[in-house]
């Protein structure tokens, strides 16, 4: 492995850090079933890559695409705790409905740029040589490119880190915590749980669509494929950074579910590029697969390692 192939998968491992506290906030606070994601992710990437197709500056851009994710998250919310839909069959709902809307803000740039006769959707939308947020500081040869890009997107990981714990710390974020942990309970001592869900979710698939508006500024284009597969991307980084780092407090667990996504991405990159694993025939197409495998001994590797230190020391005993 390259160090430039290591840089990279370094930042794109923080990207879907931002992706993982997202699903993290939906998942173990709200304790919401949201597969939104895999729609709010290339939503937030859409609507960042038209804005700069057209010549809007990319940090407004970024920030679109931020609010567009926002606004996905808290339309599941409202399908849920206003019209009484289930919650994992609300996020269906919006996702499937994502995709199709995705396709149009794809289509739009060209058709604005009189690049196209008529209106259609589109799969993807190129921003070769497009300004991002990243060009003032990359040299003109791009030399430099695979250590800027991952220091600008750690920061954004450590300013959202920071802004999370304290917006968790606050009566709002306890609140939202309670609404996870128990809503009768939570219902009963006053808390609008139905406004704190939708805020949650809101919270949640703006952080996504973070990640998924960075995303597009790194890969050079915005496609629409690009969200196939976050939410497991985000529970498999919960599951590894949960398994590895077991914590209590929630700064920390925040920290371990980032360090999990790099780790995450650290493996995958190492199973792409082993030798061993090439001449077997492991390539791309066999991401998910390597996914899966990952998840799973995540979840069985910390148990076993339980068990065996139980037996051990009761064999001491």
């Amino acid at each position: 492995m390259s160090f430039e192939f290591l840089l990279s998968s370094i930042g794109i491992g923080l990207i879907y850090a931002l992706v993982s506290l997202g699903v993290f906030i939906s998942f173990r606070l709200l304790d919401f079933p949201d597969l939104t994601a895999d729609a709010s992710f290339p939503l937030g990437g859409a609507i960042c890559g038209l804005c700069i197709y057209v010549g809007i500056d990319p940090w407004i851009a970024t920030l679109l695409g931020m609010f567009a994710g926002c606004i996905a998250g808290a339309m599941t919310g409202i399908l849920y705790v206003k019209l009484n839909i289930l919650q994992l069959l609300s996020s269906i709902i919006v996702m499937i409905g994502l995709y199709s809307i995705n396709l149009r803000i794809l289509g739009i740039g060209p058709y604005i740029m009189d690049e196209t006769p008529r209106l259609a959707g589109s799969p993807n939308l190129s921003l070769l040589d497009a300004k991002t947020i990243f060009s003032p500081f990359i040299a003109e040869d791009y030399s430099n490119q695979y250590i800027v890009q991952p220091i600008m997107i750690l920061g954004f990981v450590i300013l959202f880190w920071l802004l999370l714990n304290l917006f968790l710390n606050t009566k709002m974020g306890l609140a939202l915590r309670a609404t996870g942990t128990n809503q009768r309970m939570a219902k009963s001592q006053g808390i609008p749980t139905g406004g704190i869900t939708i805020l949650g979710m809101a919270i949640s698939n703006g952080l996504i669509a973070l990640g998924g508006s960075l995303f597009v500024q790194t890969q050079g284009g915005a496609d629409i494929t690009i969200g196939v597969g976050t939410i497991v991307i985000g529970l498999a980084s919960i599951i590894i950074g949960e398994s590895i780092f077991p914590t209590k407090r929630i700064w920390a667990v925040m920290l371990a579910v980032i360090f999990g996504s790099i780790l995450y991405r650290l493996f995958i990159a190492f199973a792409l590029s082993n030798e061993f694993l090439q001449e077997i025939g492991v390539g791309t197409e066999d991401l998910n697969l390597i996914t899966a495998i990952l998840v799973v001994l995540a979840l069985v590797l910390p148990k076993q390692l339980k068990k065996h230190s139980k037996k051990r020391g009761s064999k001491h005993d």
